[in-house]
């Protein structure tokens, strides 16, 4: 099932969300038990890095929390730093 919440797609098969800029694609690995979905890798092609791409990624994975009524954890440095940073987004955290 591919879904697309903020131009970030839901790679179900890739176990990832990702999103496509300029003929590249970040992605945020994950896994889902229950209502928890566990982000343990986010990355970033080099082409994408500083352009603010893993944040628009990190607000798609967001809202895709949002409408599945689920909760996130991020265990990679660069998802638990972008939560530091974006307190707004706070209650999808477990």
């Amino acid at each position: 099932m591919n879904t697309h919440v903020h131009n970030v797609t839901d790679n179900a098969a890739a176990s990832r969300f990702e999103l496509a800029e300029l003929g590249e694609t970040a992605f945020a690995n994950y896994r889902i038990q229950e209502d928890v979905i566990t982000i343990p890798y986010v990355e970033s092609p080099m082409a994408l890095r500083g352009q603010g791409t893993a944040g628009r990624l990190l607000e798609g994975v967001v809202a895709h929390a949002r409408v599945r009524k689920m909760k996130i954890v991020p265990i990679c440095g660069y998802a638990v730093s972008w939560f530091r940073r974006h307190p707004e987004h706070n209650d999808v955290l477990k």
